[in-house]
C-alpha cells in the first residue's frame, strides 16, 4: 500500500512529466543523429511515440500529463519570437526579395487552405471536420482559436497541425531533392507555409538561413490564414 501510494504521489509530481518529455526528446534526437537524421525517426515523431508508450502503460490520463508538462506549452510562444533573431541577421535579404516572398506566401497558404478544404469534400467529410482541417499548417494557438471561432472542433486541429508538421519535416528533404529545389531561401518558405513550428524546427537543422525564412513564413503564413480563412468559408460550398 505504502509502495502504491509513493507511485500515485510520484505521477502526481509538478516537474515530472516535464522531465519526462525532456527525456524522451533527448532520446529521440540521439536515435536520430545515429541513423544519419533517418526522416522516418524525426525526433517530435519518436518523442512523441515514446510518451504515448509511457502514459498508456502508467495509466496516466491526457489532462494530468498535460499539467505537469504546461511550461513546455507556455514557452511556445517565446520560441517563436525568439526565430525574429536570425530574420533579423537576414533582413536586407527578406527587403529584395519582398515581391516574390509575399507572392509565394500568399499562394502557399490559399493552398494550403483550399486543398483541406477540397479533400474534405472529396471524401465526404462533415463541415465541421472540414473546417478543422483547413488551419492545419498554421501554429496550434492560432489554429486552434480559427478552428474553434469558425465552427471547427479544437482538439481535432491541434492534432491535425502536429501531423503536418511531423509529415513536413520528414518529407522536406527527400521532396526537395526529387523536385530539385536547392535554394535554402526556397525550402525555408516551403517549411515555414505547409508545417509551421516543427517545420522550422527541421529548417534550422538545414541551415540558418533556411530556419530563419521559415519561421518568417511561420508567422505571416499564421496572420494571413486568419485574414484569408474565414473569407473562403464564408463563400465555400457546405
Amino acid at each position: 500500500m505504502n509502495i502504491d501510494a509513493a507511485f500515485a504521489s510520484l505521477k502526481a509530481a509538478p516537474l515530472l512529466w516535464l522531465l519526462v518529455t525532456g527525456l524522451a526528446y533527448l532520446l529521440a534526437e540521439k536515435l536520430f543523429r545515429k541513423s544519419g537524421h533517418n526522416p522516418l525517426l524525426h525526433p517530435v515523431l519518436v518523442a512523441i511515440a515514446l510518451i504515448i508508450v509511457v502514459l498508456s502503460v502508467a495509466r496516466i490520463p491526457y489532462p494530468d500529463y498535460f499539467s505537469g508538462a504546461r511550461l513546455l506549452h507556455l514557452l511556445l510562444g517565446p520560441a517563436t519570437v525568439a526565430l525574429a533573431v536570425p530574420l533579423y541577421d537576414n533582413l536586407q535579404r527578406v527587403r529584395s526579395l519582398l515581391v516574390p516572398l509575399s507572392v509565394s506566401l500568399f499562394v502557399g497558404g490559399v493552398t494550403g487552405i483550399v486543398s483541406a478544404l477540397l479533400l474534405g469534400k472529396l471524401f465526404g467529410l462533415s463541415w465541421p471536420v472540414q473546417v478543422s482541417f483547413a488551419p492545419k499548417s498554421v501554429t496550434t494557438p492560432i489554429a486552434m482559436a480559427l478552428a474553434d471561432k469558425l465552427g471547427g472542433l479544437a482538439p481535432l486541429t491541434a492534432n491535425l497541425v502536429i501531423i503536418t508538421g511531423i509529415l513536413g519535416a520528414i518529407i522536406v528533404v527527400p521532396l526537395m531533392r526529387w523536385l530539385k529545389v536547392t535554394g535554402e531561401i526556397e525550402q525555408g518558405l516551403a517549411l515555414g507555409v505547409a508545417a509551421h513550428g516543427v517545420g522550422t524546427a527541421r529548417g534550422f537543422q538545414l541551415s540558418t538561413t533556411t530556419g530563419a525564412f521559415s519561421g518568417l513564413a511561420m508567422g505571416l503564413n499564421g496572420v494571413l490564414t486568419s485574414v484569408v480563412l474565414p473569407v473562403i468559408l464564408a463563400f465555400w460550398p457546405h
